[in-house]
């Protein structure tokens, strides 16, 4: 790693600005990517990867509408045969990537998007099967999360991904005050998002997440405090909290916001509220009450373990490789990689075409950054282990975070403090790499 740089921001210049400059939650960044020339064979990608311990993704880019702080790789146009020719081209993906990959074992899946529930039933039963018999995921042996809209919640659906094994849904509320959720472009009302959750709970599904944003226009900390309490009426295992972040080409990105920026205190008050409920914090989003009950699957671990993703705007990683399709937000470049997605040939998705190619130094930045943004934080042991080198050596900047009393050494471990967690994305972008930090720069979002 590089161990000086001038160009390199200084810790203390980042936390003397707003918390919320950048949003940190995976590395590297996917505005870091790149068009890979020549295209690798994705046999070759794979071929020295651990496989017995996997994370299948598949992505659904379909929403009923696009929130207005959203810059997912979703899109609103939607009818049943762009539903089907979607899930039609998945499946062919699927074949090929699983020829490609050979021996798998899966420890997690996950469907996201978008929405998707969004699909009809029989759409969402076709992914479903891609996920166990074309990729051979035990669907009813491992931990699976489904993302899901107080709009596509209904008894058919939820019985559908419960009989097929799915054990998590997560929702995005982001507030039950219907004027804070209308003045961030959704169209949604509390009496839907409670009948919605009081479906859920009837499910049964063994673990359910909720979704809520802080710093929404208008919002005050009294008010999120109420959207708060009012998700703990429904006991949810899981709460993310996220705080609002306006970025480019996004709805509200488009025009100029003006509201006051109460972030840091919602943040505090929410989380000694959720502490005094029993709730413990995972990271900074992440709040659990309840864990899955332990099987005897393999453990996907983020830092070591790879990921197999399936759709349009779905990332797969390996230890050498992230890849991807092309990434956008505006609705116009999302449907022209949409459709050319669906116009890809068999022989195609036997490449990877457009990603990050990590060395040494990106592997290691990686690791801590992934390790010290959780609640685990760093084990040194483990990072010696694995890299065979002092991490203090090879980052030396990580003892500035001791100095300002956000992370603490114990025992072997390196973690961040409450001070430090509640500074997270600070703490992240801070750590990203030159190569990383340049290629973002130079992104021409679409």
């Amino acid at each position: 790693m590089n161990k000086t740089d001038k160009k390199r921001p200084k810790l203390a210049q980042l936390l003397a600005d707003s918390p919320y400059q950048a949003y940190v939650y995976s590395y590297p960044h996917k505005t870091s990517y790149r068009p890979i020339a020549p295209p690798v064979p994705l046999e070759e990608v794979w071929a020295t990867e651990d496989k017995q311990s996997l994370f299948l993704y598949i992505h659904i880019p379909f929403c009923e509408m696009r929130c207005g702080f959203c810059n997912l790789f979703t899109t609103v146009k939607n009818n049943q045969t762009l539903f089907e020719e979607y899930v039609q081209t998945v499946q062919r993906q699927a074949i090929q990537v699983k020829k490609a990959l050979g021996e798998a074992t899966f420890a997690r899946f996950a469907l996201g998007g978008g929405t998707p529930t969004q699909l009809p039933l029989p759409q969402i039963e076709a992914i479903l099967n891609i996920a166990e018999k074309t990729m051979g995921a035990r669907l009813l042996d491992i931990p699976i999360s489904v993302e899901v809209s107080p709009e596509t919640v209904d008894r058919d659906n939820l019985k559908l991904l419960r009989d097929r094994g799915i054990t998590r849904l997560s929702i995005g509320i982001q507030s039950f005050i219907d004027a804070e959720v209308l003045a961030v472009q959704r169209r949604q009302d509390v009496t839907q998002v409670k009948a919605a959750l009081n479906l859920m709970a009837e499910a049964n599904f063994p673990t359910i997440n909720i979704d809520l944003m802080y710093g929404l226009p208008g919002q005050t900390v009294a008010n999120w405090l109420r959207s708060l309490q009012e998700a703990l009426q429904f006991q949810p295992q899981e709460i993310y909290l996220y705080p609002l972040y306006v970025r480019p080409l996004t709805g509200l990105g488009k025009t100029p916001q003006e509201w006051d920026d109460i972030r840091l205190n919602c943040y505090r008050e929410a989380r000694s509220l959720l502490l005094s409920q029993g709730y413990t914090q995972v990271s900074l989003r992440m709040f659990a009450k309840a864990s899955l009950t332990a099987s005897d699957t393999p453990v996907y671990c983020c830092q070591n373990d790879g990921m197999i993703g399936l759709g349009c705007g779905a990332r797969s990683y390996t230890d050498t490789y992230h890849y991807s399709g092309e990434y956008a937000v505006s609705n116009l470049e999302v449907n022209h990689i949409l459709n050319k997605f669906i116009q890809t040939s068999d022989t195609a998705f036997n490449y990877i075409h457009y990603g990050f190619k990590l060395d040494q130094e990106e592997r290691r930045r990686r690791h801590v950054l992934l390790s010290l943004l959780s609640q685990e934080g760093i084990d040194l042991n483990h990072y010696h282990h694995r890299f065979n080198t002092d991490i203090f050596a090879e980052l030396p900047e990580l003892t500035e975070l001791l100095t300002l009393n956000l992370a603490i050494l114990e025992n072997q471990r390196f973690c961040l403090t409450e001070q430090g967690i509640e500074r997270s994305d600070t703490i992240g972008y801070w750590l990203f790499s030159d190569r990383v930090r340049h290629l973002m720069q130079e992104y021409e979002l679409k």
